[in-house]
């Protein structure tokens, strides 16, 4: 404590006790990401990971986008709408393989992970039931850090792009089930709904998931009447409370569900299994029992279809009819919405990708959240999926043990 007169005088004269601006510490911006969208070369893919408009935040935001020419064209996007959001559009696949992020829709294939250089981070889809044995193994050898969009969870812990690609396929079910059954596709002539003085449409949805509520809603909307059948009750319970109205449901017993589809115009396949193949729940006999001109959507094609009569079909050929009854089996219905679906995909990425960048890389990232880092199969060439390496016997570490203290 300062008790001589003189030495205080001096102090307060020379500045020494004036107050001070407090120093705050300033954030710095800790790495730019160089992120690379490659064409889709998977059989009608028509989506693209990144919209102009996404490129168009990244890059404000300090980040280098490029983007192979021609990789917007299916969902009408084209190489000029990148380049005015500040993307460098590249002719030659390597450069964007080079890349030390590599963002697309599908899976990689052989030859696409031939072209990365390594120790890179690489975001898509992840089909286990399609997952080639070889390609892990090459991703693995090249120290790939690679996750799956379809495994990464928000801070709610709901796995958000599922989520979201689940309403879009449960919205557009019922729009190609309303198609399907005007007279112009062989259909029974009739509007999906209803109108005053006219008995609305018959439409029964089976899984009470996001698909299943997402149909339900659109379903309801149009004015028709709809039953839908799950094995959870809880499920039931949470539809019914987010659309707002009693619907009927009911637990999926093989008497109830064959009179109901007996009587129906349209049935939505919507179950989902975790993981594996989708249990078969509506029977041949049950499907022959159905109205002629009648419509099935099986949304859960991708996993081997719930109805015992589907069979996989694609958006060239998407119909074909069996027991006088009209089958819609495409597995990758979002890819008919293409450009609402690459929307929806850059919606969710877009402040990921910002707030990796912020984090410095995506190792750090992965460290930081943990929603991100449930998608993380592949990391820095180590696989960490529990369930790849029991299907392929390869050896897996837990991701927890790899990552780096924070």
């Amino acid at each position: 404590m300062i008790t001589n007169p003189n030495v205080l005088k001096t102090l307060i004269e020379q500045g020494g006790l004036l107050p001070k601006e407090e120093m705050l510490e300033v954030y710095k911006k800790k790495g730019s990401l160089q992120i690379g969208i490659p064409k889709e070369v998977s059989f009608q893919e028509r989506r693209v990971a990144l919209v102009p408009e996404a490129v168009s935040l990244l890059v404000s935001n300090g980040h280098k986008v490029k983007v192979e020419t021609g990789c917007g064209e299916g969902s009408n996007f084209n190489d000029n709408d990148y380049s005015e959001a500040g993307a460098e559009v590249c002719y030659d696949k390597k450069e964007i393989y080079a890349c030390n992020l590599i963002f697309k829709v599908a899976p990689p294939s052989e030859h696409e992970v031939d072209m990365m250089t390594g120790n890179q981070t690489f975001i898509s889809a992840l089909q286990i039931s399609i997952q080639p044995k070889e390609v892990l193994q090459k991703l693995i050898k090249k120290k790939i850090t690679a996750i799956a969009w379809d495994y990464i969870t928000d801070e709610t812990g709901v796995f958000s792009v599922v989520r979201t690609l689940g309403e879009i396929a449960g919205t557009t079910s019922v729009l190609i089930a309303g198609e399907l059954l005007s007279c112009y596709a062989s259909g029974k002539g009739m509007i999906l709904g209803g109108i005053a003085g006219v008995q609305p449409t018959e439409v029964v949805v089976v899984g009470a998931g996001t698909v299943g509520e997402s149909a339900t809603r659109s379903a309801l909307g149009l004015g028709a009447s709809v039953k839908v059948f799950d094995n959870s009750l809880s499920k039931l319970r949470r539809l019914q409370n987010n659309i707002g109205s009693k619907v009927y449901t009911s637990i999926i017993q093989p008497k109830v569900l064959a009179k109901a589809i007996r009587r129906a115009d349209v049935v939505i396949g919507a179950i989902r299994s975790p993981f594996g193949k989708t249990p078969c729940i509506v029977s041949e006999t049950m499907v022959e029992s159905m109205k002629t001109g009648s419509v099935i959507v099986d949304v859960s094609i991708d996993q081997g279809g719930c109805f015992e009569t589907s069979k996989v079909t694609n958006h060239i050929e998407p119909t074909f009819i069996k027991h006088g009854v009209i089958h819609y089996c495409v597995p990758n219905i979002a890819s008919r919405v293409s450009r609402t679906a690459s929307f929806a995909l850059s919606n969710i990425f877009s402040p990921l990708l910002l707030e990796m960048g912020d984090n410095g890389s995506s190792a750090d990232f992965i460290s930081r959240n943990e929603g991100f880092r449930n998608g993380v199969y592949i990391y820095k060439g180590v696989l960490t999926n529990e369930l790849l390496g029991k299907v392929f016997d390869l050896k897996y570490k837990n991701i927890e043990l790899l990552l780096p203290r924070i």
